[in-house]
């Protein structure tokens, strides 16, 4: 994220610029209001939510979305920067609230998402870090399996 501010005002991020902070919250804010309408349209495609979240779990654990991180989901895209931001502000608000959106999509009557969206999230990032090996698709494999059946995923029920 960096590369936003240096790129729009010649300074490096951690210069502390608020113009900075507002350019990096409204990239955030758009990439959120991106993955809001990807689930909507997964929404609509499937024509139920619990569909729609299975296909979606499919979708964020392929290799095709581990393949392209520039185009994938926010949620991991910005986690690294994010974990490099002040503890307060503008734009890990603006992050936060994605999650909060994010989690509450995947979420149930009887299951909370947040525990979903940072197992997906989480198994995205070390299958992109160690994308190529066998154990990048081994993460893929393995958590798609550990997620769908206990939250009522799996295609085969």
């Amino acid at each position: 994220m960096s590369s936003i501010c240096t790129a729009r005002y010649g300074q490096p991020r951690n210069s502390g610029t608020p113009a900075c902070d507002s350019t990096i919250a409204e990239a955030a804010q758009a990439a959120f209001g991106d993955l809001d309408q990807l689930l909507a349209s997964f929404d609509t495609a499937h024509g139920d939510h619990d569909t729609a979240r299975g296909a979606l779990v499919d979708f964020y654990l392929s290799a095709e979305h581990r393949d392209q991180p520039g185009t994938g989901c926010p949620t991991a895209g910005f986690a690294g920067d994010m974990a490099r931001e002040a503890t307060a502000g503008e734009v890990r608000e603006t992050y936060a609230a994605g999650v909060e959106e994010f989690a509450a999509w995947l979420s149930t009557d009887t299951n909370d998402g947040l525990p979903m969206v940072a197992t997906l999230v989480g198994a995205i990032l070390l299958a992109r870090a160690t994308a190529g090996t066998e154990l990048s698709e081994k993460i893929l494999e393995s958590t798609h399996e550990a997620l769908t059946a206990p939250h009522g995923l799996d295609p085969e029920a």
